[in-house]
């Protein structure tokens, strides 16, 4: 039952698995909970987009608005970059699942160009071998604004203490973005003094960090580009 499989996940699924390595998803879930099959990335407790720094991601169904609208530009340019992009790839697949540099080519465009499209109405299907397909679903339900600092929320629950910067570089989105949400979510985050310097936790999740035991658990192999190895950089220190 990989849905309720969902719900036991540790905390490194609040930000999502990255499946850009084929099949890292797949051994993420292994590393942390039992009974998992090579097919598990396939249930329908699970979908596959376009995630953060634009990286395939398989996330949980429920979760499609936090990973896709999210990550949505507020700009107009990006804004407008994103609902255009979606519509020319709804147009151009017509109801049906297409490679997508089928897609590509048939708009005259370069196939990473259709990543943009953070809308939360493209889906992917890669089996780790050959191209990715996409295909086009009504949009999620969902405030943008409410997406955005969920986003936010996650990114802290599991990478926190850290930084408008480090979210940047995680979501990829743009530094005027990132620095803005944090300012909104103000009153959830407190300030805390790390080795690189002043970052940020969420209040609720602080009475935790400070009372984390360490775990006699057995090491798990994890695979390239885990959650846990995400963080590049001075950031990646306070992991």
């Amino acid at each position: 039952d990989f849905g309720g499989m969902t719900m036991q996940m540790d905390q490194a699924a609040l930000a999502a698995l990255q499946d850009s390595m084929p099949r890292a998803a797949v051994l993420s879930l292994h590393a942390r909970v039992e009974g998992v099959e090579p097919d598990a990335w396939q249930d329908p407790a699970f979908v596959q987009v376009w995630g953060p720094r634009y990286s395939v991601f398989v996330i949980a169904a429920d979760d499609l608005a936090v990973f896709t609208l999210g990550r949505l530009p507020e700009d107009e340019r990006g804004l407008q970059r994103a609902n255009d992009t979606a519509e020319r790839m709804l147009a151009a697949l017509g109801g049906d699942e297409q490679p997508f540099g089928e897609v590509a080519r048939s708009l005259g465009v370069g196939h990473n160009s259709l990543r943009y499209a953070t809308t939360g109405r493209i889906l992917l299907r890669w089996d780790g071998a050959r191209q990715p397909t996409v295909r086009v679903i009504p949009a999620p339900d969902a405030d943008p604004d409410e997406a955005r600092a969920e986003l936010v929320r996650r990114f802290l629950r599991v990478y926190g203490p850290a930084t408008p910067d480090a979210y940047k570089a995680w979501a990829g989105v743009g530094m005027r973005m990132a620095r803005s949400w944090f300012d909104r979510l103000s009153d959830e985050l407190v300030a805390v003094s790390t080795p690189i310097g002043v970052a940020w936790l969420l209040a609720e999740d602080l009475d935790d960090v400070f009372e984390a035991e360490k775990s006699d658990e057995p090491v798990r192999l994890l695979p390239s580009g885990d959650a846990y190895y995400l963080l590049q950089g001075e950031a990646r220190t306070l992991m």
